[in-house]
């Protein structure tokens, strides 16, 4: 009988104001066609941005080299080659930029397979088994500390240098030669009952006997994820690290069992034999025991999500399918209300929030009904757009006289909107026709300042700007609920329709309408954004003034990069069932609100106006801004 497995995952930041660490689970499939699992953790090292850099980067290279290579026979030499490659990524990257030279990671990689599993790992972050009740480490320890803890095991203790350390790293993935790399020789083998833990140093808060505790109180993999990081909240440690766990419990597999049909009756020849009993329910039920089952994988705490990766709460085995997590953001909690009647006043803000949308929806769909009534038959052709046919611009007057953010029109026409069917973004497939109706949007990224008119009008949080000129720097830590509220507080003082785009006029407005890879062809080039790679030359650490790159063919600026933009929709998996017009596509999950653009830490295949991403709608975020559409007649 086999061994199945059931994983979930979690983070915080801990006492840091940003998130350094990244984690990612990949499904896999082993030789004989069963489900496999790679996970990976990595500590990002070098400050703000450079640490989230590099712990991103290396888990994506070592990602890329397992699912090139598996399944394999000499999974520790795949495993010892993904290291090599991981280093690697980083030192090309800090040549290329030198302004992040010193950043690094530490990291642990596992592949689980077949009740066994093999692992990597360089520096001070954890792979441990609990086995009845005793929590054993199974990767070495690459910190002065662990070093002279194995020293004393070997019988050769080694006196402590003064000044150096327990904590000091004697090896890290930088770029740089690798003074020391764990690889398994053999697989370590599971048993039934085993919990595995693959986690970084943040988790060394807890002494070992608190930490078996918690988990022998918790029955499931997503229990213990939340009660061992409640647990280090609690304990209040002063800068605290960012801390990332990935929990795994070993369980044999349920035995399938196939009921013996029943004997055919004695009968005349004419008369067929009846068909095969149907399994008995529990028998069906356990035919239906996935061998490897992924169970949920959240984040916990002020956590965001960067590179372009698609997160779920629910995580479904999916051949090639892969969930990574990492970067900088912080907890919003329930929207505050916009300005309310005295009928609303006895309802939540998260009440409020949902009528709000409610009362919009409703609008647009009265809309759309009377515009589908005055059709014509005569379809809209697609837009060839020149660089002529950028729209004119205007902006419209608020209560106070002063005047709301620059919008540029747009013509009507229709796109393909998403990837081929060779793309391997399963999010951005099918790719399908959708038929645009004219509206405006906002030239530019809505600005601190610009923002600030409103939080200061509604009572609002006013984001810190870090210094950024206000007046010229995107706006960032905003929430989706945030940017909903303030597209309702424009339409109250400029008397018309202003709403967060939709992810379809999204697209349609920053490809403009073009069939490439990004609005201005189908390559990368270089100074044509601001993102991790795209040779701008800017502080890589945070966004950029607006404006800064010229417009695409429609006369709207940083579409691509600088800070990813939220839309009105919900989360979808992929397209299936999307609407053929660029209105907001209703359902999906509403927890999880789409993000597009990409931004200043994303590499430049993660600004293509093609490439979806989802975040927690009541969180904000140091990479997400504000772009805004305004409907014309």
């Amino acid at each position: 009988m086999g061994l199945e497995f059931t994983l979930a995952g979690s983070q915080i930041d801990g006492d840091r104001d940003y998130q350094e660490d990244a984690f990612l689970v990949t499904h896999l499939t082993d030789a004989q066609g069963n489900p496999a699992a790679l996970i990976i953790i990595a500590d990002g090292m070098g400050g703000h941005a450079a640490g989230n850099v590099a712990s991103n980067m290396a888990v994506q290279a070592f990602n890329k080299h397992v699912s090139a290579n598996y399944p394999t026979e000499n999974p520790d030499k795949i495993l010892h080659e993904c290291v090599i490659k991981s280093n690697a990524s980083i030192a090309e990257t800090v040549k290329e930029t030198p302004a992040l030279a010193g950043m690094g990671c530490t990291m642990v990689a596992a592949i689980l397979e077949a009740g066994k599993i093999w692992w990597a790992s360089v520096g001070d972050s954890h792979l441990y088994v609990i086995r009845n009740k005793e929590r054993q480490k199974i990767n070495a320890d690459h910190s002065y500390g662990g070093f002279l803890d194995r020293m004393e095991a070997a019988g050769t203790p080694v006196e402590p240098e003064e000044g150096l350390a327990r904590n000091m790293l004697m090896s890290a993935v930088m770029g740089e030669d690798l003074n020391e790399i764990d690889v398994s020789n053999e697989p370590f083998d599971l048993q039934d009952g085993d919990r595995v833990f693959i986690c970084s140093d943040g988790m060394d808060t807890l002494s070992a006997g608190k930490f078996v505790q918690f988990s022998d109180w918790s029955d499931n993999p997503k229990e213990c994820t939340e009660a061992l990081l409640t647990a280090i909240e609690d304990e209040a440690k002063p800068r605290q690290d960012n801390t990332t766990i990935v929990v795994v419990d070993v369980a044999e597999k349920a035995a399938t069992v196939t009921p013996a049909a029943e004997p055919a009756p004695v009968a005349a020849a004419a008369e067929p034999a009846p068909v095969a009993a149907e399994p008995a329910p529990a028998a069906a039920a356990a035919e239906k025991t996935a061998q490897f089952q992924i169970g949920e994988t959240e984040k916990k705490g002020n956590t965001g999500m960067i590179m372009g990766i698609a997160a779920v709460v629910v995580i479904g085995i999916a051949v090639g399918g892969f969930v990574m997590f990492g970067g900088g953001s912080t907890s919003s909690p329930a929207p505050s209300s916009a300005p309310t009647t005295a009928s609303e006043n006895d309802i939540s803000g998260q009440e409020q929030l949902e009528v709000a949308i409610e009362e919009e929806e409703s609008i647009a769909s009265q809309a759309e009904d009377a515009a589908v009534e005055t059709e014509t038959s005569t379809p809209v052709p697609e837009v060839t757009v020149t660089e002529s046919d950028a729209g004119s611009e205007f902006s419209d007057s608020l209560s106070d006289g002063s005047t709301g953010p620059m919008m540029v029109r747009l013509p009507a026409g229709s796109f393909d909107m998403g990837s081929s069917g060779s793309s391997s973004s399963a999010e951005e497939r099918p790719r399908h026709n959708v038929r645009v109706d004219a509206f405006a949007i906002s030239k530019y990224e809505i600005s601190f300042a610009q923002y600030e008119k409103f939080a200061a009008a509604t009572g609002r949080a006013i984001p810190d700007n870090f210094y950024m000129e206000k007046e010229t720097h995107p706006v960032i830590y905003i929430s989706w609920d945030d940017a909903f509220y303030y597209t309702r507080w424009l339409s109250e003082q400029t008397g018309e329709e202003y709403h967060l785009a939709s992810e379809a006029q999204w697209e349609y407005a920053a490809g403009a309408a073009a069939r490439t890879t990004y609005w201005w062809g189908y390559n990368e080039e270089p100074n044509r954004a601001h993102c991790f790679g795209c040779g701008s030359g800017l502080d890589p650490r945070k966004p950029t003034k607006i404006g800064s790159f010229g417009p695409n063919k429609f006369g709207v600026h940083d579409t691509a990069g600088n800070v990813a933009e939220w839309v009105r929709d919900c989360w979808h998996d992929n397209y299936d069932g999307a609407p053929s017009r660029a209105e907001v596509w209703e359902g999906g999950d509403c927890s999880y609100r789409v993000v597009r653009g990409g931004s200043y830490s994303s590499p430049p295949t993660s600004i293509r106006h093609a490439k979806r991403d989802k975040f927690k709608s009541d969180s904000t975020y140091d990479h997400i801004g504000i772009r805004i559409v305004r409907r014309v007649d």
